[in-house]
């Protein structure tokens, strides 16, 4: 039962999960128990190259003429990326790069970002996935913790090399023109040139990979993936039925957790990739799905939103019908925007609660978004989820509010700067708070971090967000905490609204006390055009909490 701590040993219960795990990967048809040979040298390649390399490599010996990715550059089969990329890991060891060192890469969606991953796990470096939304600081806080050696990036970001020292070297993984990247800086192309597409031996051990936080309250740290477990994929499709031999639009970034995690996936099942114009358009997204008779899409909460917020007319011009799975991680999804994209895209929308520490946690089902639109779900195949109260004792009743732990065999083991979560008896504290239903379905009632202590009373804005966004004048809501002499901390409220909106303040601290306790009701009511939030869509709360309005 979900409710309690499991009662199995730890060894009997990781052979049942290996046994479940084979059982939903041989469903799948990730795993063909007919191909034994197949199956060892594929799990050889995923521990020696890693996971996505591994993938790659798997396909291009299967089906290497088989489509893999477009881009704006068109067509490239899983047999071209394999032997691109094998050139390239040659390029980039003529540079000087060696396994062990590490590269940051910093890129957007298309086939060179694609390349760089690979070439960086055939040549044993680890690669550190940049946000596209840094800032100089960051960027050069990043890349002196990890201690890059070299930068991969897209011509659009050259400014931003000026933070770090100009001896590391650069190469470019995307050239527009209206960059006016010095000439002499090499490409991906220029280094793979002269150089072999032939197999590469397996490095002493693998590069891995470092994702990394959402860095909404500083600097973001690093977490590790320098070894996944080839059965790790079970628990995304024990619950998320992406199809076999599909097409997968990938609006969400790759260089994030949810997108990279589904991009491999994707191709591990044998998906043609389809890759955006590099920035997210709403309506575009709408127009590759009808274009190439998409049966998945991958976004973060927010790109979902903006697709559901454009003009009924312009909707009504695109026909979804052919999606079966919408994909969505990252971050929370306001349940208007859940109940619209249930109503727009069919009984397809997949939430997955999950972080890049502790990886996937639970996962939300179109029938359990129907029933509840604000659940997180339950946990598929080989994941363990408990609540502990302050002393850290197991929570067993439901709607009784906790700190959610997990037990995930995935999770990282500490992030790269030595530091690493709360661990209890085994299993990592995820950050969040929140609490089951009667039916062991989980509900996120927000960060632990986030809690507001106003008179006394607890109260997380998780809840007072989801109620004002939920109505049908406002687009979305961000409640934070505020200083304040009486009650120690008061509650304040962002609000975006929409076309029909009176933006009038009292309106919705009306509203807001009529649903929810009054110490729930915010004091202030700002308007603003639209929330902060860095390039995932995860909410910023420190401009927030550092802006000032009238009255502080």
């Amino acid at each position: 039962m979900s409710l309690s701590l499991p009662a199995l040993n730890g060894t009997v219960r990781k052979a049942s999960d290996l046994a479940l795990g084979v059982n939903v990967m041989v469903k799948r048809r990730l795993f063909n128990p007919l191909r034994p040979d197949q199956a060892a040298r594929s799990a050889f390649n995923v521990l020696k190259f890693g996971p996505f390399a591994g993938v790659v490599m798997h396909a291009a010996q299967t089906r290497p003429s088989a489509g893999a990715i477009v881009d704006e550059r068109g067509e490239l089969t899983f047999g071209q990326l394999n032997e691109q990329s094998n050139a390239l890991a040659r390029g980039l060891a003529a540079q000087g790069l060696q396994p062990g060192d590490v590269i940051g890469l910093l890129a957007r969606d298309h086939r060179g970002m694609v390349l760089s991953l690979l070439a960086a796990g055939k040549l044993g470096v680890r690669a550190v996935l940049m946000n596209t939304g840094f800032a100089k600081p960051q960027f050069a806080d990043v890349s002196t913790r990890e201690n890059v050696k070299a930068v991969l990036h897209d011509s659009e970001f050259v400014d931003l090399m000026s933070a770090i020292p100009s001896e590391i070297p650069r190469i470019l993984t995307w050239v527009d023109e209206k960059d006016n990247a010095d000439p002499s800086i090499p490409t991906v192309e220029s280094l793979s040139a002269s150089q072999s597409g032939d197999p590469l031996p397996a490095p002493a051990k693998p590069g891995g990979l470092v994702i990394l936080t959402s860095g909404t309250t500083g600097t973001p740290k690093g977490a590790p993936r320098d070894r996944v477990s080839p059965f790790a994929s079970a628990q995304f499709i024990d619950r998320v039925p992406l199809p076999n031999d599909g097409t997968m639009i990938m609006a969400a970034p790759i260089f994030h957790g949810t997108g990279l995690s589904q991009f491999t996936i994707g191709l591990a099942l044998g998906n043609r990739v389809i890759f955006q114009q590099r920035r997210f358009d709403p309506e575009q997204t709408l127009a590759n799905i009808v274009k190439h008779r998409a049966d998945s899409l991958v976004v973060v909460p927010t790109m979902l939103q903006r697709i559901l917020d454009l003009d009924e007319a312009v909707l009504a011009k695109y026909d979804p019908s052919t999606i079966k799975v919408v994909f969505a991680a990252g971050s929370a999804i306001a349940p208007d925007v859940v109940t619209r994209a249930l109503d727009y895209f069919g009984d397809s929308l997949y939430n997955l609660y999950g972080s890049t520490e502790c990886a996937v946690m639970t996962v939300a089902t179109p029938e359990d978004l129907r029933k509840a639109p604000t659940t997180a779900g339950k946990a598929p195949v080989g994941i363990r989820i408990v609540l502990l109260d302050e002393n850290r004792d197991p929570i067993t009743a439901p709607n009784v509010t906790g700190t959610i732990f997990v037990d995930n065999g995935f999770a990282f083991t500490g992030y790269t700067d030595g530091r690493t979560k709360e661990v209890v008896n085994g299993m990592m504290s995820s950050g969040d708070v929140g609490h089951f239903d009667a039916d062991e379905l989980l509900y996120i009632d927000g960060r632990d971090d986030d809690m507001i202590v106003s008179g006394g009373e607890n109260v997380f804005p998780l809840e007072v967000e989801n109620l004002i966004a939920g109505r049908e004048d406002i687009f979305e809501a961000a409640v934070i905490g505020v200083d304040d002499r009486e009650f120690g901390k008061r509650l304040r409220a962002f609000v975006v609204p929409g076309p029909e909106s009176k933006r009038d303040a009292k309106e919705i601290k009306d509203f807001v006390k009529s649903n929810l306790a009054r110490y729930k009701v915010p004091r202030e009511v700002i308007f603003l055009d639209e929330l902060p939030r860095n390039a995932t869509g995860k909410l910023l709360r420190k401009p927030l909490i550092e802006m000032v309005v009238d009255g502080d």
